[in-house]
């Protein structure tokens, strides 16, 4: 069972960490390239790229949960035409988003809260990114579906070898053919553009069973696919909300240095939130097919073994962090106002990932044994409840320490709540069926 863990979870999470690479990267040479502003218009544009991914995430996980409990059932048949009419309709949302983010971008980003002094800027990026919105939500989706399909390993070859593109055209489309912010969207599109091209090929070589054909769209699986998936929008909605109140505050009390430390800590962090994500969904499909199959057990030891795994993930990264902080944050930048702020409000964001990645992975699981409604209350306390509270009482008690702080004190809200909503007991000693979650 554990060589079953970790090939599914190895792939899963080492792509998202690659992913996490190439945004760090992409942030350096905006950094060095572009300069502390265009860092900032980056970290604005942010929550965007992220409803996207929420976007993606809650059609592939909903769809893939389908799909395995399918295949768990042997209706090898049923979990093929989901994933067709999943697609489909991937397909169409993103062509609508596309338009209507270009079309409107700086209305957008004027709500956002742009400054003057970033305004063109933010708006350049967005405009540039979304162009790139169908092979963005589609090679996301894709991924996922193909690790429901028992091929975790090209949805990691797929993902690294995009993400090694963008950062090669980074450095050709900032620093040799200077292209500035607009050539960093750029890159991280045709990045996306070769992950679709190289997932394509478990399909052409016939790798599972999944198969591409003719599908029509019916109003009760789509909504039967946001129920199931809308988790995994929440979780990627709360931490755009969570930037977006952050930026905020940080406009409110601090100047643009401070919102180019808070960039480059959106892009340290990035790392370890999206291998908590990594570890989540790539674990989905164990936990979906053995719920189908009604296996108790398995799911149970899986269950201990992601959440064993987030504790040593958020260990290692914060033990990094800690000790190369400094030298990390020089990569971004040699301002020296901005690297100790940075480095102060990354150790104090960095505490809260401990608590959070608990919340990630539970909120998760309840999405993958077919429970959204658990994992959406977590989610809901995680964005609307608790968080905005602390972020306006700590911001006035500690000023901008107290924004660093806000999500420790939040998360550790939602942990004691949920456990006390849903009488849990974290002892693993739980049993799961389908009639009775941990």
């Amino acid at each position: 069972m554990f060589k079953e863990f970790i090939n599914y979870a190895i792939p899963s999470v080492f792509a998202m960490f690659v992913s996490s690479l190439y945004v760090i990267i992409d942030g350096i040479f905006v950094g060095r390239g572009v300069g502390s502003l265009a860092l900032g218009a980056v970290n604005l544009v942010l929550p965007i790229s992220i409803f996207f991914f929420g976007i993606a995430s809650m059609f592939a996980v909903g769809g893939g949960t389908l799909i395995s409990e399918s295949f768990g059932n042997k209706n090898i048949q049923k979990g093929v035409a989901i994933f067709r009419e999943t697609l489909l309709f991937l397909l169409i949302l993103s062509s609508l988003l596309s338009g209507i983010f270009f079309i409107f971008s700086k209305e957008i980003i004027i709500f956002l809260g742009a400054s003057d002094s970033i305004l063109e800027l933010a708006n350049t990026y967005l405009k540039y990114y979304v162009a790139f919105c169908i092979p963005n939500i589609i090679g996301i989706a894709l991924s996922s579906f193909i690790r429901n399909d028992s091929n975790p390993k090209l949805a990691m070859i797929a993902t690294i070898s995009g993400a090694a593109l963008n950062i090669i055209l980074d450095y050709i489309f900032i620093f040799i053919f200077h292209l500035g912010i607009k050539g960093a969207a750029i890159a991280t599109g045709l990045g996306q553009i070769l992950t679709v091209l190289i997932i394509l090929l478990h399909f052409l070589f016939k790798k599972g069973h999944l198969s591409f054909g003719k599908s029509r769209l019916y109003k009760e699986n789509i909504l039967n696919f946001i129920r199931i998936g809308f988790p995994s929008f929440f979780m990627e909605i709360t931490f755009s909300i969570i930037v977006f109140c952050m930026n905020i505050a940080i406009l409110k009390i601090g100047n643009n240095n401070q919102m180019a430390s808070f960039g480059i800590i959106n892009y340290l962090t990035t790392i370890v939130y999206m291998l908590l994500l990594g570890l989540s969904f790539g674990i989905q499909p164990l936990f979906s097919f053995n719920y189908g199959a009604n296996n108790s057990e398995k799911v149970r030891k899986f269950y201990k073994f992601t959440i064993l795994s987030s504790l040593f993930i958020n260990f290692i990264y914060f033990i990094i962090t800690f000790f190369f902080g400094n030298e990390i944050i020089g990569l971004f930048t040699k301002e020296t106002t901005i690297l100790k702020e940075t480095y102060i409000g990354l150790f104090l964001f960095n505490i809260s990932f401990f608590i959070i990645g608990i919340n990630v992975i539970q909120s998760g699981y309840y999405q993958a044994i077919n429970d959204p409604g658990k994992s959406n209350i977590i989610s809901c306390l995680r964005s609307f409840i608790f968080f905005p509270i602390t972020l306006f009482v700590l911001s006035r008690i500690w000023g901008l320490n107290g924004i660093w702080l806000s999500t420790l004190f939040s998360e550790t809200f939602v942990f004691f709540t949920w456990k006390i909503l849903f009488n849990e007991n974290y002892n693993f000693s739980f049993i799961t069926s389908k009639n009775n979650t941990i």
